[in-house]
Order: C-alpha cells, then sequence, then structure tokens
C-alpha cells in the first residue's frame, strides 16, 4: 500500500498544471508518496500535456465532469493509500510541506483530517480566502476562518503559528486518512462543489474524530480557479449547500430554529442583492432555496441514515453567536476578537 497519495483533481487546467505541477513534483519526493492526476473529463489538453511532459504521473481518467465531490470519491475509490492529500491544482507548495502534518497524523488514530497554513499566490504575506489558518461555522452555518472572517482577510503573522484543532479542513489541501474518508462514504457527491469538505468534516467530528491544522506545512493557493467569487452558480452552489450541510448535520434540537433564522438571513441576502442592481445573483439564491425544498425527501433520509449512529453534537470549534453580526454590527474583522 502506497503511504501517501497526493491527488490532483483536474478540469480544463492545463496552465494550472504547467505552472505549479512541478512545485508539487519537486517538494514530494519522500519515500512511499506517489501524486496522481484525477481528470474531470477536461477538454482541454490537460491530458497531452501530461502524457507528453510528465508521462510517469498516474492518470485516473473520468469519463464526464463529476464535480469536486464526484470527482474525488470515484477517483479515491481506485487509490490504495493510507493516507489522501487532496490538493488544487492551483496550489504551490513549499518545501517539507508533507512529513509534519504525516507525522501529526501518524500519532494520534483520532486524527482524522488536517489542513496546512494558507497563504495567498498572489501575495505570501495574506492568508488565502479558502482556508487560511483553519475553517470554523458559526451557529447558523457561516463559513469563516482563522485569518479570514467574511470578506475580511488577515496578514500572515506569528499568532496562528499553532497546531489547533477546527471545524473544517479546506478542500484546497486536505490530509486525510483513507479509512475514515471511506468510513463516511466520502464527499456527498449531491453538493457537486463548494462546502463539501465542510459537510464531510462536520459529519467526521460527529463521529468523535479531530480535525487540525498545522503551522509547520504551508501552501500557496491562487483561489477561484474554476468559478470566480461573484460567478451566480458559484452563489448558488454555496447558499444552496450551506442549507444542505446545516440540515444534514444539525443536532435534532437545534435543526428546526436555526435552519428558521438561516432562512430569513439568505432572504435578507436576496433583497440586498435586488437593491444592488445584482438580479443574477438574487436569482442564485432563489433557485437555490427552491432546489434545498425539492431536495428535503433524500436529505430527510441522509439524515436519518445519520443519525443512526452514536453522534457528538457539543463541538467546541462552532462559533455560538452570529459571524455575520459581529462582523457588520460589532465590526470584529479579526479572529482573535471573536467571543470562542
Amino acid at each position: 500500500m502506497t503511504k501517501v497519495a497526493i491527488v490532483i483533481l483536474n478540469w480544463n487546467g492545463e496552465n494550472f498544471l504547467k505552472e505549479f505541477l512541478p512545485s508539487v513534483i519537486k517538494y514530494s519526493k519522500i519515500n512511499n508518496t506517489k501524486i496522481i492526476i484525477a481528470d474531470n473529463a477536461s477538454s482541454d489538453n490537460s491530458i497531452e500535456f501530461l502524457n507528453k511532459h510528465y508521462p510517469d504521473i498516474q492518470i485516473i481518467k473520468l469519463d464526464k465532469n463529476y464535480g469536486f465531490a464526484g470527482g474525488y470519491n470515484m477517483a479515491l475509490q481506485q487509490i490504495d493509500a493510507e493516507y489522501y492529500i487532496l490538493l488544487n491544482s492551483d496550489v504551490e507548495v513549499s518545501e517539507n510541506w508533507i512529513s509534519p502534518i504525516i507525522n501529526l497524523m501518524d500519532k494520534e488514530t483520532n486524527i482524522a483530517a488536517c489542513m496546512p497554513k494558507i497563504l495567498s499566490y498572489s501575495n505570501k504575506n495574506s492568508y488565502e480566502y479558502a482556508g487560511a489558518a483553519g475553517g470554523f461555522i458559526d451557529k447558523y452555518g457561516y463559513p469563516f476562518c482563522r485569518g479570514r472572517i467574511l470578506s475580511s482577510i488577515e496578514n500572515n503573522n506569528i499568532k496562528y503559528n499553532n497546531t489547533k484543532e477546527i471545524f473544517w479542513a479546506t478542500g484546497a489541501c486536505m490530509f486525510i486518512k483513507s479509512v475514515n474518508f471511506h468510513e463516511v462514504n466520502g464527499f456527498d457527491t449531491d453538493f457537486f462543489a463548494h462546502m463539501e469538505e465542510i459537510d464531510l468534516c462536520w459529519r467526521l467530528k460527529n463521529r468523535g474524530y479531530k480535525i487540525l491544522y498545522s503551522h509547520e506545512s504551508t501552501i500557496y493557493h491562487v483561489g477561484g480557479g474554476t468559478l470566480p467569487n461573484d460567478n451566480p452558480f458559484k452563489l448558488y452552489l454555496n447558499y444552496r449547500n450551506n442549507l444542505f450541510l446545516l440540515y444534514k448535520n444539525l443536532e435534532p434540537r437545534k435543526l428546526l430554529h436555526t435552519l428558521f433564522i438561516r432562512l430569513i438571513l439568505d432572504g435578507i441576502s436576496g433583497i440586498i442583492y435586488l437593491i444592488q442592481l445584482k438580479p443574477k445573483n438574487f436569482y442564485a439564491v432563489l433557485k437555490a432555496h427552491i432546489n434545498f425544498y425539492k431536495s428535503l425527501s433524500k436529505l430527510k433520509q441522509k439524515r436519518k441514515t445519520l443519525l443512526s449512529n452514536d453522534l457528538i453534537f457539543n463541538h467546541k470549534e462552532i462559533y455560538k453567536h452570529s459571524i455575520v453580526s459581529d462582523f457588520i454590527i460589532k465590526k470584529k474583522k479579526y479572529f482573535s476578537e471573536l467571543e470562542f
């Protein structure tokens, strides 16, 4: 069995592969580590490029674009390794980025997943939006990070230079034990893309596993490589998938109240988009809610299956306040200002 499989999911990412694959190869030369490209039926020249310049790298060719969740699920079923490193194609890694995290996870069987420090590729003194120094959520399901609260991104500094238990590890660079990934049946493919890693981590935490952040490993992420942040389809996925993960994973006594408040907050967001003359964004929110209601029957079955296990719901990494209220009304822009 391979110890570590670095799995890069590619979709029309030829330019990213050209730019960033060399750093992955250069800094991943440790014993029993393998690099694998899983291709979501790219229509560019990604495969031709890989075959020509990196003929020794294994390629798993999928027959269509299954999105992030489905693509990784299908690829990882074909990979026999103790650890998976799920790595975005738009990531530059640095020297010794693997060993500190694998060593950390080897020491404790209860650690299911871990992530490195993620800095911005375009501004290496700044944390990157998708993960920063570890992911958290507030009581209404809004995700944020150490180093990034909503749109406020902090500069890289020493206060996050520690290993810490977090709520979710970013899919941009997630180290995960294969046994734990398959134990919870991997990603939920109905998410397609965005927040599937939060759902996965939440399911793992509900089973008593730990998710960690390690400062001893650093990567640099471009971010928004496939869809820009203001893309209506991306907004649709984020609003819909957030409702999906709340419905699936919230403890029973908090489910209805939290969902009710969250639906109201989403409605306010939609109205703000209209006021800002962004009708496509408004319709993205509306479409997300319609799809959520249409999916309720399926979600109920998923929730029933998840609740059939002995679960732990009281996670200290869930912020007990509203991050949106703290950010907008109380002007809290830094993680250190939050009352955890």
